[in-house]
């Protein structure tokens, strides 16, 4: 691993990255926590439209929640317990950005937030998880789809991140400091979950005939997801034309050196797999969705929905 050299992007950013750093609770889920973003400057950018900031915000936070609660159903099924730990943390990686880019999009514009029953104790953030429907999700569609096995596991969380880890590259010289400094934190992350998920796919592919197989089968059922990944939605365009996010067309090429180099090294050709239709031409990020979310969705939401006014 080389050392980090601190770009001046990164430098400009210091004061929005160490409010995020002031307690390391803030990246666990739950109530009764202070502002995640507290100490943090939220003003929106100059020349920056709040309602598309926070649309845009609630897509790489929506990405983060439902690939995280996929990851974390993998909690105590993993092959051993050094994976069941490994994608337990990458689970928690990602519910940690998750948290903060939900927040951030609630101060950018608070109409996104559901209206709650009075006396709900329940933070913005957790608002937006627990009481929107699933077409107000705004998550791609490769992170919703129920688990299969364990290479079905590893070809996802590859794909997910090598894609992911392009655009937070990009995404800490955004205009916006938050989400600046939330792709600061967030891009050491990511490459770990590349990695891991990377070295797990090139051991699979070498394993045995049938952990081949599975990967090979694996890799051509979520293969029909990995364009729709780079289409670019007129809010992340608008989003990037301000400054403050990233088009994801213009990652495409370095995201896919990167997943050629994994494929090399496993001896795996791409799968020739056709690209999978949206519905009447609309996919996730337009808040359309398979069964699969609706019923992860009912079964992450039931006790904060059963118990609006809980506290625990």
């Amino acid at each position: 691993m080389t050392d980090h050299i601190q770009t001046p992007a990164e430098d400009e950013h210091d004061s929005a990255y160490a409010g995020l750093l002031v307690n390391d609770a803030h990246w666990a889920f739950g109530t009764d926590f202070e502002d995640p973003l507290a100490g943090v400057d939220t003003t929106i950018p100059e020349g920056v439209d709040g309602p598309t900031l926070a649309v845009y915000a609630l897509m790489l936070g929506d990405d983060a929640l439902v690939m995280s609660h996929r990851v974390s159903e993998w909690t105590s099924r993993a092959p051993d317990l050094e994976d069941d730990i490994a994608l337990s943390n990458i689970s928690l990686d990602l519910l940690g950005q998750a948290r903060l880019l939900l927040a951030r999009a609630a101060k950018a514009d608070g109409s996104v937030v559901p209206v709650l029953p009075e006396g709900s104790p329940a933070p913005p953030e957790d608002a937006l998880a627990y009481f929107r429907e699933s077409h107000a999700f705004r998550n791609v569609r490769l992170a919703e789809l129920d688990n299969g096995d364990f290479a079905e596991a590893t070809v996802r969380v590859l794909l997910f991140s090598v894609w992911r880890l392009a655009i937070w590259e990009r995404l800490r010289e955004s205009r916006d400091h938050v989400l600046a400094a939330v792709a600061t934190k967030g891009v050491k992350e990511l490459a770990y979950h590349r990695d891991y998920a990377a070295r797990w796919f090139v051991t699979l592919a070498r394993g045995t005939d049938e952990s081949r197989a599975r990967l090979v089968a694996a890799l051509d059922l979520l293969w029909p997801l990995w364009p729709e990944l780079f289409d670019t939605h007129p809010v992340e365009a608008a989003a990037a034309a301000s400054g403050v996010g990233v088009d994801p067309a213009g990652v495409r090429e370095a995201a896919e050196a990167v997943l050629d180099q994994v494929l090399a090294a496993a001896d795996v050709p791409r799968s020739e797999a056709p690209r999978r239709a949206g519905v009447l031409g609309r996919t996730g990020r337009d808040g359309t969705h398979g069964e699969p979310l609706g019923r992860m969705l009912a079964e992450m939401q039931s006790v904060a929905r059963a118990h609006p006014r809980g506290q625990w």
